[in-house]
């Protein structure tokens, strides 16, 4: 098997770029929080499954331009300062591109 962390454009292996990803996300999660939009934290899916089994937990947000959401490790769950919930919102069905769309779309109001 393959270990990605280790694959590199020349510049980057993906561990870095997950990892600069997950620190940008949580310094955005304080900033959405200090917005007043509602963001959460969870060890569970909507439908109340444990996230990938476990170990591993859900950050979601509503902003004004829609959901946004991404998975992390046990490891960095206390990076992330935002309330924990029981179950995570339900899920709008967002794909990574739109999700991406929505955070860009944010950048511009």
């Amino acid at each position: 098997m393959t270990n990605t962390d280790e694959i590199s454009d020349g510049f980057h292996t993906f561990g870095e770029l997950y990892e600069y990803r997950m620190l940008y996300h949580a310094h955005a999660v304080r900033a959405w929080v200090q917005l007043g939009w509602p963001v959460s934290k969870s060890w569970r899916h909507h439908d109340g499954e444990l996230c990938f089994g476990g170990g591993w937990f859900i950050v979601a947000a509503q902003l004004p331009a829609g959901q946004v959401s991404n998975h992390y490790p046990a490891d960095d769950w206390e990076l992330f300062d935002c309330p924990e919930v029981e179950v995570s919102p339900l899920w709008d069905g967002h794909t990574p591109s739109e999700a991406a769309e929505r955070l860009r779309s944010q950048l511009g109001s």
